[in-house]
């Protein structure tokens, strides 16, 4: 059975601007994969990669899918945009796919599924009252 956020300690989800920016989530896993792909790779020296991922979402997206995957209605607040924020936020992979034959596997989803199972099993760990012995 899937943990179930309690709705009453839930706290908003504060977006800035009108959650219209864009940005282009990678999972840590795709990041460590393409970290890997350039340490190992033959003849990189001095080569930079752009790593990420090059699916932009907007911010409001990422607000709904938190929302869909706790499975709560977190309230949603909007703060203004500070002015030094960018509008767009996304990486092109192309070098890294063509010379490293790199590309991110996980999608928002499921990272997003990975991350949460992952937070949820740390609080467990965290609060499990202490074993006597």
């Amino acid at each position: 059975m899937a943990a179930r956020a309690v709705t009453s300690a839930a706290e908003p989800i504060t977006l800035f601007g009108d959650g219209s920016q864009t940005r282009a989530f990678c999972h840590v896993s795709d990041l460590v994969r393409g970290l890997q792909a350039v340490m190992e790779g033959e003849g990189l020296d001095g080569e930079v990669f752009n790593l990420g991922n090059a699916q932009e979402r907007t911010i409001s997206d990422l607000a709904r899918l938190v929302q869909q995957a706790c499975d709560v209605d977190l309230p949603i607040v909007y703060e203004p945009l500070p002015t030094d924020d960018p509008t767009r936020r996304c990486p092109d992979i192309t070098k890294a796919r063509t010379r490293l034959g790199w590309e991110p596997a996980v999608s928002m989803e499921d990272g997003l599924r990975r991350t949460l199972a992952y937070f949820r099993e740390e609080f467990a760990r965290m609060t499990a009252p202490a074993s006597t012995q």
